[in-house]
């Protein structure tokens, strides 16, 4: 359950984000140091996957050596403020849609059939879903990723990075705010949201495995190749990329900055907000840095 949560809002997003324009094509690294800008030390940018099979899960001798070369860690959020149940409960009752709206309000009776003989497949029952913000059911959609979560073998790179933040005894920051995260769902209305559910039952029916091409793009550190993955945006995302991508990118580049000023930080970020013309690696440089990878 935790790493569901926990994966769930950041797993959309990184599945979404890969429409952004081209620009001059990025190394094949997931690990990038920062430089210059007068900087006294560097620090490092590193492109996570929010979930992976164990299998699958690796890290370089650099970036094993880049980590403990920080003094601190910064993940999308605050990873500590996750595992605190005070904290964890609020945020997963905004996962539920406003008033009394249900599925069944938003979809014909034939695609809530659809919707609903997915989820029973799935050995999750639509009535207990029901009132859930259909963009939290299109990332619970992904049989390949549901099977990934049902697995104890289910890998998570935020966790993992922060248990070895703890074990190290290095402070842990977040670029942003879970709430801030979660607030972006209501962003976009219901009726549209459902409607991406119900495309990503389709794909996901008709063999359309987007998150083991995923996983493989990763595997090769291809950032670029992820981030034109999806550039024909058939889930309809496409008008929402400036709210779920590019402003949250823009955001965090002054966040960064005034980590990396305090400390050698090590940024752990989704692998899908590295790469493209508004990717955190190009956004960097524009603001005066170096940024070379590190393999």
């Amino acid at each position: 359950m935790k790493y569901l949560f926990l994966g769930l809002i950041s797993l959309f997003l990184t599945i979404h984000s890969y429409s952004q324009e081209e620009s001059t094509r990025l190394e094949n690294a997931l690990l990038w140091e920062i430089s210059g800008n007068n900087l006294k030390a560097a620090s490092y940018l590193y492109g996570t996957i929010h979930l992976i099979g164990e299998a699958d899960f690796f890290l370089t001798e650099a970036t094993k050596a880049s980590f403990e070369k920080a003094q601190q860690v910064a993940f999308e959020i605050d990873m500590e403020e996750m595992t605190d149940f005070t904290q964890l409960m609020p945020l997963m009752m905004q996962a539920f849609m406003a008033g009394d709206t249900t599925l069944a309000d938003l979809l014909s009776q034939e695609d809530y059939a659809l919707v609903q003989e997915h989820f029973e497949e799935m050995g999750m029952p639509l009535m207990f879903l029901e009132r859930i913000k259909p963009m939290f059911l299109s990332a619970m959609a992904d049989t390949d990723l549901a099977d990934l979560q049902g697995e104890s073998g289910a890998v998570s790179y935020e966790m993992e990075m922060m248990e070895m933040a703890q074990k190290r005894k290095v402070p842990i920051e977040g670029l942003e705010t879970a709430a801030f995260q979660m607030s972006l769902f209501d962003s976009i209305p219901y009726k549209i949201q459902a409607q991406m559910l119900v495309d990503a039952v389709k794909a996901d029916d008709s063999g359309d495995d987007q998150f083991q091409a995923m996983v493989e793009l990763y595997k090769k550190q291809d950032i670029e190749g992820m981030q034109t993955m999806v550039q024909e945006d058939e889930a309809g995302i496409g008008k929402y990329e400036e709210l779920l991508l590019v402003k949250r990118n823009k955001n965090w580049i002054p966040v960064m900055a005034k980590m990396m000023v305090q400390k050698p930080t090590f940024f752990a970020v989704g692998a899908g907000h590295l790469g493209g013309k508004y990717g955190v690696i190009t956004l960097l440089r524009e603001a005066g840095y170096t940024l070379k990878p590190l393999y």
